[in-house]
């Protein structure tokens, strides 16, 4: 039995720092079941050395998730290997796209493009150390480097050390003299480059990433690849999973952000008696009413009375009172 068949990662959300923490994926679970979703990346060091429970624990109702690593010491990569499978996670992936000065200064993320021969003797400690899928996410290039030989030639290497699954950032990334953030958006994107990859390569899974938040333009993804993965445009506009359940995954359930809030409220109260602080979890919250009426409103009692350090719980309850004012004042726009 092949288990890396068994995860479906037709649609994903992206790992991305400081944002898909666990409160952020349960939240966002609350919307979709069924797309895959991913950690922040985690360096090996900390994972090995650090708060294992505050690094790496999650909710069961997160899962399918992936925990995202960073790293090129393939020892300890093989160590976080394992320590992902014995924690319950589906899948683990190694960061290969990202161009932050700090990660490059720890030798992993999107500089290890230039090393596929080091990639490659990772992925294969990682393989022999666990039974969980093992899957990388890269740039399509690096500098001056964006040739469809290199890439391939690189994927094929890490194919030879046993992955099979590539997500692929259609950019490249610059690794001085850009921040992460201009590197999102400056260097051109390049679907070409990615659907050419899964031509070239019909048994790899092949999931695009970069700059897609249409339904139109995941269904057209989808097309020519195995999967697509969002970032930025589901933090903004989380509740867009919604109509991702119900147009790629054919669901009928369509939760209402009333109901949303209310079971989110829940596990506030929970976590809150945990320890947790409240502003932890209501700030990956911003975008809920993201283009609807009562937006601003939202954002503002959230500002106002859930973001400082030392939130009260029990301003929380208050938030009710937004939310089926918004409800109603949305339901009138449409009938």
């Amino acid at each position: 039995m092949d288990i890396k068949k068994e995860i479906n990662r037709k649609i994903s959300v992206a790992p991305m720092m400081d944002c898909t923490d666990r409160h952020d994926r349960y939240f966002l679970r609350l919307m979709s079941k069924n797309v895959m979703l991913y950690s922040e990346m985690v360096a090996t060091k900390s994972a090995i050395h650090g708060d294992r429970k505050k690094i790496l624990s999650y909710s069961p109702e997160e899962k399918p998730l992936a925990l995202q690593v960073g790293g090129s010491d393939k020892a300890e990569l093989a160590e976080v290997a394992k320590i992902a499978e014995d924690m319950g996670y589906d899948e683990i992936n190694i960061n290969l796209g990202c161009p932050s000065k700090k990660v490059q200064k720890n030798m992993f993320g999107a500089c290890l493009m230039k090393e596929p021969d080091l990639v490659a003797e990772c992925i294969d400690s990682m393989v022999k150390a666990c039974k969980i899928p093992v899957t990388a996410k890269t740039r399509i290039g690096f500098d001056d480097t964006e040739e469809f030989d290199y890439l391939n030639s690189f994927i094929l290497k890490m194919k030879g050390a046993g992955c099979s699954t590539f997500i692929l950032h259609a950019r490249k990334a610059i690794l001085t003299g850009m921040s992460p953030k201009q590197n999102l958006n400056i260097p051109k994107l390049n679907y070409g480059m990615v659907y050419k990859i899964k031509e070239e390569n019909p048994d790899l899974e092949i999931i695009i990433n970069g700059g897609i938040s249409k339904i139109d333009e995941i269904k057209n993804h989808l097309t020519l690849c195995d999967g697509v993965m969002i970032g930025r445009s589901i933090y903004q506009n989380p509740y867009s999973l919604v109509e991702i359940e119900n147009e790629i995954f054919g669901t009928k359930e369509r939760p209402t952000r009333e109901e949303i809030a209310e079971k989110l409220l829940e596990y506030l109260e929970k976590e809150v008696k945990l320890g947790t602080k409240v502003n932890h979890i209501m700030r990956h919250t911003v975008g809920l009413y993201h283009g609807q009426i009562g937006s601003k409103d939202w954002k503002r009692y959230l500002s106002d009375n859930m973001m400082a350090r030392d939130s009260d719980f029990q301003k929380s309850k208050h938030i009710m009172t937004i939310v089926q004012n918004n409800e109603k004042a949305n339901q009138n726009i449409n009938t």
